[in-house]
């Protein structure tokens, strides 16, 4: 246990070198240097811990964190669009007092705004009484005059609300921004927990952490208390801006944690003011939508044109309260930090009631005497929007030069009422570990609250962030920030209690797949591109085993075959000279097109966008085959581009196999399972082609087919002899058994198209069976036996055969993608 003996301080064994900020207040030291009470469970740990324990702690939180594919998305960053998220070994801890205050704060907080929102959008007493400037909302982008008049469904224009806290100097806690239209960080506040009571499972039951669970789980019941229709969670999703959104990530997770589907704008659709899914059995009616896009992307009709995010007509189905929002629109407009001045009378006039977490000192410059007192002394403020619209980081005026300053004084006095100024209040700091040293650091701490009864329920947790920096406040994620998880504790872990008890059902009974025409098409991409990546590989490896032989003759004609079919699959130009030039560059060259790595990306963009459907498993796999698919770009070794396509043909094989048996057979599997076989039937074809026609000069082509085809072995099974034209021909055309040939995928697509969807309302027919019966025909009448005996006419009959069921295989994805990809013709279901 630790002591606080001065000879064998805690703090000298625990922390070298610790030393909080001048001025500031220290989350885990006190100001006589000892450890605040809340730290003493888990610095007692802490003590224990040895340079190489803490080394193999956080390279497993960093292992955690790839085999997830946690990211944060950055469209500027020089790392590219997923930066990896940066999670720090030590949590953040909140004690029991603590949490109580904040607890009270935020409901109040969060009630108050729903209140400012119901009268700015409603009678504006505010305004007419000069308890708000008419400036502050009127000039304020999020404020949205088609919501005025709205009365949304259950009375709150905010269910769900975020505040950014920070600790004052005297300890005390304050509010330094609200989060009311889309409350981002809730979903990376459930991963971090996850990731650290995996990493720290002893010190974090016995340090008696409150749990999340109870508090997503009345998230879960929420959302289906909202629908105003009562459909279960058929009629609830969640909206997203899509697969390229900074917090994308935590949009798939929580989709997945709570069970409902999650959409873009793109896949839903308005008719009569009410809100259809675009499914695959046609159109599905929602009632309840959990949205992730800030409020003026989500309309294109009657907010921001330019919008490709949002549903047009959307807002006016939530105007006549045919489907909830949560939020609704036009939160946005109490966002601003310029009303943070205002807000203790408002509190006063509305609720009756001595606000009861301050915010941080805030003057908004569109008042003459907060201007003049900030033009004054400059040097004493943060400058940031009034109105925030983009990512804009706030100014520290001292830190500017004159030429600067000038600049900024010169805008500010051109525009006040788009400038707040903050003052610069020295943020209270953690311990995070820097290169196995503890360091105090700023922080910022997200705290969330939701909508229970009257009242609001605030998690017991949240998403703190840290400076990369010492000595730094500006503490963002977009500025290289660093999360924690936070501890918030308890006498004892909450307990789990849910708004509405959930009914025990058995077996349920099964609403319609709810599988979305993009995120059905997005898995039928994910399968062809995989199967294509596969194929790549397998033609790769096949070259390179060739080129990388002993130079003999037949090991040359080899080689010349792989050329002939590299380029008939279109990996390499016709006539080019250098092989080892074409194979560095189709497994390292990104900007290659059907290289390793561009084929990658696009199984990446396929599987994100598709992200809710696939399991944690799954997800662990495709970091694991990006990671072995990506070589070093400089230097090209043979010896290791062989172990790498090794390597990856085995990661595609889990892929394939994790596919077969953890997927569930619904429409998803299905599309996906389609895509795959469509793409394994092309390629085949295609090679079949080109080698027939090659094998009439040069047989030694088989070789190399069958290798590519994954059936040498079976053809020296079933022959035991050299390869031979008719014999392959069978067996990678013909022969239903075999994984890998015509006849088996064709068979397969028969079995899954037979089950798709049909809407009895509309189809006269399933053309996409006809297309597969018609294949099938075709390929049972090929007689190889007589090919057999009648001299060349097996290279003239086969590569025109190849090419023809080549066509129809393209017939059959195109049929696939007009009937169930698109909705151009109306198919309605209520």
């Amino acid at each position: 246990m630790l002591t606080t003996q001065a000879q064998t301080s805690p703090l000298e064994r625990l922390l070298p070198g610790y030393r909080p900020d001048s001025g500031a207040f220290d989350e885990m030291m006190d100001e006589r240097g000892q450890l605040r009470p809340h730290w003493k469970t888990f610095g007692s740990f802490l003590a224990q811990c040895g340079p190489q324990d803490f080394a193999s702690r956080t390279e497993a939180v960093q292992r955690l964190l790839r085999d997830h594919g946690v990211t944060y998305n950055i469209y500027d960053d020089a790392l590219g669009t997923s930066r990896p998220w940066m999670l720090d070994l030590l949590p953040f801890i909140v004690s029991a007092d603590d949490w109580t205050k904040v607890v009270e704060g935020l409901d109040q907080r969060a009630r108050l705004m729903n209140a400012i929102l119901a009268d700015i959008y409603g009678p504006q007493r505010l305004l007419r009484e000069g308890w708000l400037p008419s400036t502050l909302v009127h000039a304020n982008p999020g404020f949205l005059r088609p919501v005025v008049g709205v009365l949304p469904t259950g009375g709150r224009f905010a269910t769900r609300f975020g505040c950014d806290l920070v600790r004052g100097p005297k300890g005390q806690w304050l509010a330094l921004a609200d989060r009311v239209q889309a409350p981002s960080g809730a979903g990376y506040t459930l991963e971090n927990r996850i990731i650290l009571a995996s990493v720290f499972a002893e010190e974090f039951n016995a340090s008696k952490v409150r749990r999340l669970k109870s508090w997503y789980d009345l998230k879960r019941d929420l959302l289906r208390s909202l629908q105003p229709n009562r459909r279960g969670t058929a009629g609830s999703l969640m909206l997203t801006p899509g697969p390229y959104n900074e917090t994308y990530f935590e949009h798939a997770f929580q989709a997945r944690y709570l069970g409902f589907p999650l959409v873009e704008g793109a896949d839903l659709t308005v008719r009569d003011r009410r809100v259809f899914l675009k499914t695959l059995e046609g159109l599905r009616r929602v009632d309840a939508v959990l949205r992730h896009i800030d409020d003026v992307f989500v309309d294109p009709l009657e907010l921001n044109s330019d919008s490709m995010l949002g549903t047009a007509g959307l807002l006016e189905a939530w105007r006549s309260g045919s489907v909830a929002l949560a939020n609704g629109l036009g939160c946005g407009v109490v966002e601003t930090p310029a009303m943070h001045p205002f807000l203790p009378g408002l509190c006063r006039k509305l609720l009756g009631e001595e606000l009861k977490m301050a915010c941080v000192p805030t003057w908004w410059c569109g008042q003459k005497r907060e201007l003049d007192l900030v033009m004054s002394d400059p040097d004493r403020w943060v400058i940031k929007p009034a109105f925030v619209r983009g990512a804009r980081d706030p100014v520290f005026v001292r830190d500017l030069d004159k030429e600067q300053k000038a600049r900024l004084l010169d805008t500010i006095r051109a525009s006040p009422h788009d400038y707040i100024a903050q003052e610069i209040l020295p943020l209270s700091t953690t311990p995070t570990l820097v290169q196995g040293k503890m360091e105090p650091r700023s922080l910022v701490w997200r705290a969330y609250t939701i909508a229970k009864g009257d009242t609001f329920e605030t998690m017991p947790g949240g998403l703190t962030r840290v400076s990369p920096e010492p000595h730094r406040w500006l503490v963002t994620m977009r500025s290289g920030g660093i999360s924690k998880d936070t501890w918030v504790l308890g006498d004892a872990p909450s307990e789990n209690v849910r708004l509405h008890p959930a009914p025990i059902v058995i077996r349920p009974a099964r609403p319609p797949s709810g599988v979305p025409s993009r995120v059905a098409d997005h898995l039928y991409w994910l399968g062809r591109y995989a199967e294509r990546l596969e194929q790549t590989v397998r033609v790769l490896r096949t070259t390179l085993h060739r080129f990388s032989g002993e130079g003999s003759t037949e090991s040359n004609r080899e080689v010349a075959a792989c050329i002939v079919l590299m380029t008939k699959l279109g990996l390499m130009p016709a006539g080019a000279r250098d092989l080892r030039e074409q194979l560095s560059a189709l497994l390292q060259d990104p900007k290659r097109d059907g290289s390793v790595p561009d084929l990658m990306s696009r199984v990446r963009y396929n599987a994100a966008a598709a992200r809710d459907r696939l399991s944690d498993d799954t997800w662990r796999l495709f970091n694991r085959i990006e990671r072995d698919a990506r070589m070093p770009a400089s230097g090209f070794s043979v010896t290791r581009a062989i172990e790498s396509l090794d390597t990856l043909v085995l990661d595609l094989a889990a892929f394939s196999g994790m596919e077969q048996e953890n997927m569930t057979r619904g429409h998803g599997w299905r599309f996906l399972e389609i895509g795959r076989r469509i793409e394994r039937a092309d390629v085949m074809l295609s090679l079949l082609d080109v080698g027939t026609t090659h094998a009439r000069t040069d047989e030694i082509v088989l070789g190399p087919l069958l290798e590519i085809g994954d059936s040498t072995m079976t053809y020296r099974r079933l022959h035991f002899a050299r390869p031979m034209l008719i014999q392959t021909l069978d067996l990678l055309l013909l022969e239903p058994g075999n994984p890998r040939s015509v006849s088996f995928q064709l068979h397969s697509l028969d079995r899954l198209v037979a089950k798709l969807p049909l809407d009895a309302t509309q189809d006269t027919g399933n053309r996409e069976r006809e297309q597969t019966d018609s294949l099938l025909s075709d390929l049972m009448g090929l007689n190889l036996e007589k090919l057999a005996t009648a001299g060349d006419l097996v290279f003239e009959v086969t590569p025109h055969f190849c090419q023809k069921m080549a066509k129809g295989i393209e017939i059959l994805s195109d049929v696939i993608t007009e009937h169930y990809f698109s909705h151009a013709t109306v198919r309605g279901r209520q």
